[in-house]
């Protein structure tokens, strides 16, 4: 059995004393910044800031952390979640969930979760947020640390940890194209999501590379859910030129769009090829089993967890002054059986 990383092993790996280690972590302001920045680089190697560090956190006042997400509803969270709950949970944090979606958002409300009254860490999961709603009211020494984990919101420069969207979408299409389509449609999210742009413009890149386009008709408008993947299928069986293959941008979409499908006699991939995005836990159980970008959600959830306490080991002014790190973890394609080469 592997035993947890000691203090002794930080120390080693920084090359200082563990009067040093044990300094930098209850009182990181009175070692320099090279002294600080070795510590936690070897906190981060040996994973002592996540069993053990944080619960000495100095500057810990409510003992909580808030995550901010929309629609606590969609199992796209689930994994991100756990991966939050197991760090926090580790360095002695409890978490509080808000969920932002327009019907419950109470945006006068926000503010307080941007106070170190109230919690001492947030991570946001919601790219649509209006900023200044919560993120830049009073002055940063008054606000808890913030980390964005999925999404992020352009205007404001903190820490996120993220995919490479662009890219995802473009290897989603070359799938596609790999097989032989080159009638290709695209299922889009909600317009002026972070996430919606980035996977729409890595589509259309891809196609560009095979000297094709994304028609407008076939820029089908969608918004994640279900209901709206079910809306393309519609729309695409009312199409009298149609794409032989979908790519959606989410896996909701993906599988709302073959259910619609096959409710209406249409055969999947037989007669149309979909691929999503995410690889939810119900991806791989669907009939037929979804082909799809898996992202790593408690991955995600973990180091956008780290990041936080990383970043809560700061003081106020050091926090404002460092450069916002973004960290960006690789996908994969997951093949599956709801793809295939187009009809002939």
């Amino acid at each position: 059995m592997l035993r947890a990383p000691s203090i002794r092993d930080v120390a080693q790996a920084a090359g200082v004393s563990t009067a040093t280690v044990s300094r930098t972590l209850t009182n990181p302001d009175v070692v320099s910044e090279i002294t600080r920045e070795a510590v936690f680089r070897a906190i981060r190697e040996t994973g002592y800031v996540v069993n053990q560090a944080a619960r000495n956190l100095r500057r810990r006042e409510t003992g909580a952390v808030a995550v901010l997400l929309p629609n606590i509803a969609n199992p796209f969270f689930s994994r991100i979640l756990s991966g939050i709950a197991e760090v926090m949970s580790e360095a002695g944090l409890n978490v509080f969930i808000n969920d932002t979606t327009p019907v419950t958002r109470d945006e006068h409300r926000f503010p307080e979760y941007a106070s170190h009254a109230h919690v001492d860490g947030l991570i946001v999961l919601d790219g649509m947020l209006r900023h200044d709603a919560l993120l830049d009211r009073g002055p940063p020494e008054l606000r808890p640390p913030l980390v964005f984990a999925c999404e992020w919101i352009e205007q404001v420069a903190r820490p996120k940890v993220t995919i490479d969207n662009h890219a995802a979408a473009a290897q989603a299409i070359r799938h596609l194209l790999a097989l032989g389509h080159r009638r290709i449609g695209h299922a889009c999210g909600p317009p002026g999501n972070v996430l919606s742009i980035a996977r729409l413009a890595g589509a259309r890149a891809a196609l560009a590379e095979a000297g094709l386009s994304l028609p407008d008709a076939w820029a089908f408008p969608g918004d994640f859910s279900l209901e709206s993947g079910a809306a393309a299928a519609r729309a695409w069986h009312a199409a009298a030129d149609r794409p032989t293959a979908v790519f959606c941008a989410s896996d909701e979409m993906a599988l709302g769009f073959i259910g619609e499908a096959q409710r209406r006699g249409i055969k999947v991939p037989d007669e149309i090829s979909v691929v999503g995005f995410d690889d939810l836990e119900m991806a791989s159980h669907a009939v037929p089993a979804l082909t799809t970008i898996h992202q790593p959600r408690a991955d995600i959830g973990r180091a956008a967890a780290r990041m936080l306490l990383e970043r809560m080991l700061l003081a106020p002014a050091e926090r404002v002054a460092r450069p916002a790190p973004h960290v960006v973890l690789p996908v994969t394609l997951a093949v599956r059986e709801s793809t295939a080469p187009p009809p002939r």
